[in-house]
C-alpha cells in the first residue's frame, strides 16, 4: 500500500494525517528542497519537484499502488504529467487521483450544475485545469490505471476558516446581491480521496463539495456570531477593495450539486454544510473557545 503525492499541501497533507497509515510508506513532493526537509516527519517522506527532482522520486513511483496530485497546472502543461507521463503508464499505480477546481465550469448565473455541465473557464488558470484533467483522465484511460478527477469548491478547515480571519482582522463581508459559493471541509475532501482509492469504479469526474450554497457575508456573520463578536460592516462588492484575484471569484456563481460524489462514490459528509463545520471549529477552540 504505497502512495505518492505530488504537491503537498493543506488538502493533501490532512489526508496523510487522517489515512497515511492505510497507504504507507508515503511520499510528497513540494517545490523547495529546504521546506521538504521542514515538512518531512515519520507520516511522510517530503521531497523536491521544482527546480530540483528528487533522485528518489523515480523509484518511488515505480512502486507506488496510488498517485495522488494536488500540484497546480502550468501555462505548458501539467508538470508531473511532463516529466513523468510515461513512467506512470509504465507503473504498478492501480488508481489515480488528481485535485481540481469547480472553478472549470465558470459562471453558469447561480443556477444548479453538476459533472455534465458544460466546462465555460473564464479565467486562464481554470483553463490551464481543464486541460490538465483531460490530460490525466486520457492517461488513466490508455494505461488502464482509473484516474479520478475531484473538482474541489471552496477548502476551509482548521487554520483556513472565518475565525482566522475576524481574529486577524482580515474578514470582510461583501454584499454582491445573488451571489453564492459552495465549500468543502478539508477533511471532507480526505474522505473523497480515499473513496476514490477503494472505489471498483471506472475514472471519472466528481465535483466535492458541500449540501448548501450561501452568500459569503452570511458565513461570516455566523461566524462572528459563535464568537460572541461584532461582524465587519457589508460593503458592496462595486467599491469594495479587493484584489484582482479576489475580483474574479465574484464573477462566477454557480450552485453545485454534490448527489453523484454522496450517491455513487458513497462519501460521507463529516460536515454537510457550513453551519456544522463553524459550530465543530468553535468548540475546538478555533474561534477562541468553546460556545
Amino acid at each position: 500500500m504505497s502512495l505518492l503525492i505530488f504537491g503537498y499541501g493543506y488538502s493533501s497533507q490532512h489526508f496523510v494525517r487522517l489515512y497515511g497509515a492505510h497507504y504507507a510508506p508515503v511520499m510528497a513532493s513540494v517545490r523547495d528542497p529546504a521546506r521538504a526537509a521542514r515538512l518531512t516527519n515519520d507520516a511522510c517522506e517530503v521531497v523536491a519537484f521544482g527546480e530540483t527532482i528528487d533522485v528518489r522520486i523515480s523509484p518511488a513511483l515505480a512502486q507506488a499502488r496510488y498517485l495522488l496530485v494536488s500540484a497546480p497546472p502550468e501555462e505548458g502543461g501539467d508538470p508531473v504529467l511532463s516529466k513523468f507521463e510515461e513512467a506512470i503508464a509504465r507503473s504498478k499505480i492501480k488508481r489515480i487521483v488528481y485535485l481540481s477546481t469547480i472553478g472549470v465550469y465558470g459562471d453558469h448565473g447561480g443556477a444548479w450544475i453538476d459533472e455534465t455541465t458544460h466546462c465555460e473557464p473564464t479565467n486562464e488558470r481554470s483553463r490551464w485545469r481543464l486541460k490538465a484533467e483531460d490530460a490525466w483522465l486520457d492517461l488513466g484511460a490508455r494505461a488502464n490505471k482509473p484516474a479520478h478527477v475531484l473538482r474541489l469548491s471552496g477548502i476551509y478547515g482548521p487554520g483556513r476558516n472565518a475565525f482566522v480571519n475576524l481574529r486577524a482582522g482580515t474578514a470582510k463581508r461583501i454584499v454582491k446581491p445573488g451571489q453564492v459559493f459552495n465549500r468543502i471541509h478539508v477533511e471532507d475532501i480526505a474522505r473523497a480521496i480515499a473513496a476514490c482509492f477503494e472505489s471498483g469504479l471506472p475514472g471519472r469526474t466528481w465535483n466535492v463539495t458541500d449540501d448548501e450554497p450561501a452568500a459569503p457575508q452570511d458565513v461570516v456573520a455566523h461566524a462572528a456570531q459563535l464568537m460572541g463578536i461584532e461582524p465587519p460592516p457589508e460593503q458592496a462588492f462595486e467599491t469594495a477593495a479587493l484584489s484582482p484575484m479576489a475580483r474574479s471569484f465574484y464573477g462566477e456563481c454557480k450552485r453545485v450539486s454534490n448527489r453523484a460524489m454522496k450517491e455513487e462514490l458513497g462519501v460521507e459528509l463529516a460536515y454537510p454544510t457550513w453551519r456544522e463545520a463553524l459550530r465543530a471549529l468553535h468548540e475546538s477552540g478555533e474561534g477562541g473557545g468553546k460556545a
